[in-house]
């Protein structure tokens, strides 16, 4: 278990970021919070360490939300996205987690950027209806969620490009958000244990940074329940574009040193 005081000081914001989007604040804090992390152990490890507590996270946050979330988007979805973690495990030595986040995240960009577009830009003013179910989509992005998480810890993005355009309650998006990567986390224990990264030393280590996490989570919840979805959904766009632009930085090996 780390015993320097450094280590804490890069854990602890990296949990509460964590726990902030796990509240349901959006997918931006949790790849801002995962690099914190990974300034102090290698990136592998930070994410052994983290995934014990996204865990006790998303039990905390389907107490929240247990009343709210659209069980259709979830049916639709979580299929491709247990295809696509299995698909993650088979490949994993294989394909480059690299060159997935740059493509995840340039889709991504693009996709919010013409949200904004449509929404802000000379044309604004023009009501979009929501999109209905579209079971090709939806499994394609799971797919794409489910391998994401796992093997670039970017399953956010793809499940956003999905869902968004759903026009839920806020309410209803962040839990079915919740109960969806509830579920991928809880799947993906299995491999990493598998895989050996859910040593004693880790657990150990996951053990006391669990404090932090109600706090967090329980924050971030408050916040999106006093949301309009006028500010909602414009919130969680500017969110994900700000994930993606740190997906492709970490894909593209841009970081400080």
């Amino acid at each position: 278990m780390p015993q320097d005081l450094s280590f804490y000081y890069a854990a602890v914001p990296a949990v509460l970021l964590v726990g902030l989007a796990k509240g349901g604040m959006g997918d931006a804090l949790s790849l801002i919070g995962l690099p914190f992390l990974a300034l102090v152990v290698s990136p592998v490890e930070a994410a052994a360490i983290l995934l014990p507590i996204l865990v006790f996270m998303d039990m905390i946050s389907l107490v929240i939300w247990r009343k709210h979330g659209d069980w259709a988007t979830l049916k639709i979805m979580l299929p491709g996205a247990i295809f696509g973690i299995a698909l993650g495990w088979a490949t994993s030595a294989l394909v480059p987690g690299n060159m997935l986040r740059i493509v995840i995240g340039a889709v991504t960009i693009l996709f919010c950027l013409r949200y904004f577009w449509n929404n802000f830009g000379p044309g604004a003013g023009k009501v979009i209806p929501p999109r209905g179910q579209r079971p090709v989509a939806a499994s394609l992005w799971g797919t794409f969620s489910g391998y994401g998480s796992f093997v670039a810890h970017a399953g956010g993005a793809p499940f956003q490009i999905y869902a968004l355009p759903l026009k839920l309650q806020p309410r209803e998006y962040t839990g079915t958000s919740v109960r969806f990567f509830a579920i991928l986390n809880a799947i993906k224990l299995i491999p990493y244990f598998a895989l050996g990264q859910l040593d004693t030393q880790n657990l150990a280590t996951s053990a006391t940074l669990l404090p932090f996490a109600p706090l967090a989570t329980i924050a971030g919840a408050w916040c999106v329940r006093r949301m309009r979805p006028q500010i909602f959904y414009p919130f969680m766009y500017a969110m994900a574009l700000i994930a993606a632009f740190l997906i492709v930085r970490e894909g593209l090996g841009w970081r400080n040193h």
